[in-house]
């Protein structure tokens, strides 16, 4: 298959060119649950993709001055060794153990889409124009890092998620920022495990290369795309894509049931919205006409 990589790869890099949104956490249950790939593999063929697909949004958001430098390298610092440690116990995952690799992933994807979910309620702290980084704040950037890059090391899952959401509840930065800083460091993780996983053969590169073929132009299309997109809209129906993946690998009684009735409730939900967009429109409309005349 190219093609279909193309398009997949494509799909993500839009979404998250036009909302900024960890779409890359999409990959991994796009790979095991579409392409039929095996978790181990799946995750290893996300990450080092990942850490080229970032590299390009994290140069330039530090073009852009929105990069707090030193809170990336810290994170980094615990963040980096960790993830290794990740990546090795994945690779120690048989062929006969890839379904609890699955359920792992599944997991992840899980607190991945209720993590995601709570940033949009969430307010950060008032924003310092130059934060300066205390003892304090470093130890705590390394302490993020450790835990939340075993995670991604093992499963792909949170470099786009799990780093936002610390820093958004640690430290006052602006959303762009915060933005850009988790770039920055998701592009440098990403790189440390995606090299550990490609020196223990957990990489597809035919695959990965394919999927930057679409992922690289669609990030910069969707960059520019100027579509009215109903964000908190489009950020709830991610976060459920993330958890009703996660529950089809964790294997929960019933998934195909309940994925189901989730998706027809949101086809539902989706209609009836824009039924509600569609009536106002149209009562705008007839009261110009009315005013007009």
């Amino acid at each position: 298959m190219t093609w279909q990589f193309v398009i997949a790869g494509a799909a993500v890099g839009v979404l998250v060119g036009m909302t900024g949104m960890g779409g890359g956490s999409l990959m991994t249950p796009m790979l095991i649950l579409i392409f039929g790939f095996n978790p181990k593999t799946a995750v290893g063929t996300d990450i080092l993709h990942g850490a080229v697909f970032k590299s390009f949004g994290a140069l330039r958001h530090r073009q852009l001055g929105n990069v707090h430098v030193p809170l990336a390298l810290w994170m980094l610092v615990g963040s980096a060794p960790l993830s290794l440690v990740g990546v090795q116990i994945a690779s120690s995952f048989s062929d006969a153990t890839q379904s609890t690799m699955g359920r792992v992933v599944g997991g992840a994807l899980i607190l991945g889409g209720i993590g995601f979910a709570l940033k949009m309620f969430i307010k950060g702290q008032e924003a310092e124009a130059d934060l300066h980084l205390s003892r304090r704040d470093k130890i705590a950037a390394i302490i993020v890092g450790a835990t939340c890059g075993f995670v991604v090391g093992l499963t792909s899952v949170g470099s786009g998620t799990f780093f936002g959401l610390a820093m958004l509840l640690l430290y006052p930065l602006t959303a762009p920022r915060i933005v850009g800083t988790d770039l920055l460091h998701a592009a440098l993780l990403l790189w440390v495990a995606g090299a550990g996983h490609l020196l223990h053969g957990n990489v597809d590169l035919h695959a990965m290369a394919w999927l930057l073929v679409g992922s690289i132009p669609g990030v910069l299309i969707g960059s520019h795309l100027s579509i009215k997109v109903p964000e908190r809209a489009l950020r709830t129906a991610f976060a459920f894509t993330l958890i009703l993946s996660g529950i089809k690998l964790v294997e929960v009684p019933y998934a195909t049931t309940i994925i189901e009735v989730a998706l027809a409730a949101g086809i539902a939900a989706l209609l009836g919205w824009l039924i509600v967009q569609w009536r106002g429109r149209r009562e705008r409309r007839r009261r110009l006409e009315l005013a007009a005349d």
